[in-house]
């Protein structure tokens, strides 16, 4: 196991508590994805972690390599599957709408998760993206907290140019930014 997913995986109720801690921060960045996710049809979050975002946001599909956050998202009613966003274990356009947050950071190359993003939509889906941006005020701050940085040190962040570059690189089209805020991001696009 690598030493991400091993902090994951010996960190989860940490992880998840963070968000108790810091109210204002996870009801600003999941006011953000209500806007940019569709409500209806079957929904998918690549990366869900504990359920934090996909369980208010009606997402009932979850993958994640972590066991540990995967049973807390299942706490929350999400269906969650060990896995990771490079090999879905799903059949082709399968999905309305695909939500990663702050998940790209994590991966060690975006673009063929945003392939297999791509492949299992509808067509006519969306995708979502929630990140934390480079050089944003977000990530700076981030770095030095103890839990955020315990699993942040081991990030890669992206510009806003880069991510939607991924998003095009992968056939998506309609790409936008839907809001931006100190350093964290969502943007859209849709399968054609």
């Amino acid at each position: 196991m690598n030493s991400l997913r091993q902090t994951f995986e010996d960190n989860a109720g940490e992880y998840d508590r963070w968000f108790d801690d810091h109210p204002h921060t996870y009801s600003a960045q999941l006011s953000m994805l209500r806007d940019a996710v569709p409500a209806g049809g079957l929904s998918l979050e690549i990366g869900v972690g504990s359920g934090r975002f996909a369980a208010p946001l009606g997402i009932s599909l979850g993958i994640d390599p972590s066991f540990g956050m995967a049973a807390i998202a299942r706490t929350r009613g999400v269906e969650t599957m060990i896995g990771v966003g490079e090999r879905l274990p799903f059949r082709d356009t399968t999905c309305d709408t695909i939500l990663m947050m702050t998940v790209i950071c994590f991966l060690d190359q975006p673009l063929p998760v945003f392939l297999e993003a791509y492949r299992l939509l509808k067509p006519g889906g969306t995708l979502v993206i929630g990140f934390i941006e480079r050089n944003g005020a977000i990530a700076r701050k981030y770095q030095s907290e103890e839990i955020k940085g315990r699993f942040l040190r081991y990030a890669t962040y992206y510009s806003v140019d880069e991510v939607i570059q991924f998003s095009k690189d992968a056939g998506f089209s309609e790409v936008a930014i839907a809001q931006t805020a100190q350093g964290f991001s969502v943007i859209t696009g849709k399968k054609r």
